[in-house]
């Protein structure tokens, strides 16, 4: 049997382990509830940007010369692939279930994809090493965007994209990200930004809108509905420049898209990364009681042992 020395070694090891988890735990939790609290206040206001974007995409086919670049068809020759993840690790399945829905599009795909030239772009530390290691070469970087992004760290992600697409850079735009469901439940998308079209924004939409939660209780009892319809399409008069004022809007549009999809992501990120915390502290404490328990056993034999020597020695000298 392990010497008790040893034992009280490894046990000492797992209790400091289990205070560094309790407290990246406790600190996850608190960036948890502030951006889940972010994430969540900005679904409403998200969601009506998104219907418009999708009335706007529709309407428009009715007056081409008024049509913006962001919503005009276009021949697919380039494909921007942006992958979401964090900066940092410790975060349980976060950041490899965003790279296994990539790899699983990827493959899904594959055959679609084959004539067409695939750029990448990395938004967080994380999905900058896999792409590299990968061997797949990234057009550009985005770190710290932050535990709590704000809109000045999301605007140069959006003009790079925006810029290159206007730019003739890249022909579609599709952005793999994870949008939070629950604090236990988090999920990956993919997700077509660009160009602009009704269908997709329609089913980004419905696979974004909770199920369950606060959120999806609030839906039910006001009675909304934020799933765009084409039978329920608004008609705008623009003035005094339709084609300016669409070009404008439809930019703040695909920016409040992406601000909303990085703000879901950072709520997953801090959800998956206390959970995480939370298994390793439970862990440790369980593998604690273990040792503990293995100590006093291996103690105990100690003094049997010794007694049952001492024992035989004074019998020996009787």
């Amino acid at each position: 049997m392990e010497s008790p020395q040893n034992i009280k070694k490894r046990s000492k090891s797992v209790s400091n382990i289990n205070k560094i988890t309790k407290a990246m735990e406790m600190v996850a939790a608190t960036k948890m509830r502030k951006s889940q609290e972010m994430a969540l206040s900005s679904r409403p206001y998200s969601f009506a940007a998104l219907d418009l974007l999708a009335t706007l995409s529709d309407l428009n086919q009715e007056n081409p010369e008024n049509i913006p670049e962001l919503f005009k068809k276009r021949d697919i020759k380039r494909v921007l692939f942006i992958l979401v993840s964090s900066d940092k690790g410790l975060a349980g399945a976060f950041n490899s279930s965003v790279f296994r829905k990539f790899e699983q599009h990827m493959k899904r795909d594959e055959a679609k994809y084959a004539s067409e030239e695939k750029i990448y772009v990395a938004v967080g530390e994380k999905s900058f090493n896999y792409l590299s290691k990968k061997g797949l070469s990234v057009a550009k970087k985005f770190i710290a965007v932050g535990d709590y992004t704000t809109t000045d760290q999301v605007h140069p992600i959006v003009d790079f994209v925006v810029d290159g697409y206007l730019n003739k850079k890249w022909d579609r735009v599709i952005v793999i990200s994870t949008h939070f469901k629950t604090a236990l439940k988090q999920e990956a998308h993919v997700i077509r930004v660009l160009p602009v079209d009704f269908e997709h924004i329609k089913e980004t939409v419905s696979e974004t809108i909770p199920e369950r939660g606060k959120f999806a209780d609030l839906i039910k009892e006001q009675d909304v509905s934020f799933v765009p319809s084409k039978t329920a399409l608004k008609e705008y008069l623009v003035e005094p420049s339709s084609k300016k004022v669409l070009q404008k809007l439809s930019e703040h549009l695909i920016f409040m898209q992406f601000y909303h999809l990085i703000l879901e992501a950072n709520a997953s990120e801090h959800s998956a990364r206390r959970m995480a915390m939370k298994t390793a502290s439970d862990n440790a404490s369980d593998l604690g009681e273990v040792l503990n328990l293995k100590y006093n056993k291996s103690r105990q034999d100690r003094i049997t042992t010794e007694i049952s020597e001492i024992s035989a020695g004074a019998e020996a000298l009787a």
